[in-house]
């Protein structure tokens, strides 16, 4: 159905944009773009990032599984490595750290005006981009892929179809979230 689009790349860049200035949308109204909502999430003491996100991780699994199982999108997975997710979670957790965003969120607290944001967070992002860039063949060959994961997605590394790991995952994910708010977090 969407085969035709695939060599489309101005339509694709098109529609990336528009689902991108949603998400923001969807941040901003959700007040992820705070930096007073986002402290408070590393400090554990406001946990509206956190039911933002796995909001969204529930919405985007169910819909790309559904536009899956419909022919509407192929899956294109890649390798991962303890490696890969060290350096990325790493580097992730440094500017976010330092700065109390993620590019995500630097996206949206720009687009709102803060200019920590743009003048810490986007120059940083750049600064951040071209130094992993600098460095990428050296990290690439002494980090990048230590320890390959013997499956590229859960199902497969479970042995378990595809959508019973989705609905398991929704269910536990609903679970926690629902728990949050009996709490009052």
């Amino acid at each position: 159905m969407f085969s035709s689009y695939h060599n489309n790349e101005n339509l694709q860049r098109i529609i990336g944009l528009l689902i991108g200035m949603g998400f923001g949308f969807c941040l901003q109204k959700g007040g992820a773009t705070q930096y007073d909502v986002i402290i408070g999430q590393l400090l554990l003491t406001d946990f509206t990032v956190m039911k933002l996100m796995l909001s969204a991780v529930i919405v985007g699994m169910l819909g790309i599984h559904i536009m899956k199982s419909l022919g509407w999108v192929e899956f294109h997975t890649f390798p991962g490595s303890i490696g890969a997710s060290m350096v990325g979670g790493i580097l992730f957790g440094i500017g976010f750290g330092l700065l109390g965003y993620c590019p995500g969120t630097v996206a949206g607290a720009i687009g709102q005006g803060q200019m920590d944001a743009l003048f810490g967070g986007a120059i940083g992002i750049i600064i951040g981009t071209a130094i992993f860039a600098t460095f990428f063949p050296t990290i690439n060959a002494k980090f990048l892929n230590r320890g390959r994961f013997p499956a590229e997605t859960l199902p497969e590394l479970l042995g378990l179809p595809r959508w019973l790991v989705v609905i398991v995952f929704i269910i536990a994910i609903a679970v926690f979230l629902i728990g949050l708010e009996y709490l009052g977090l």
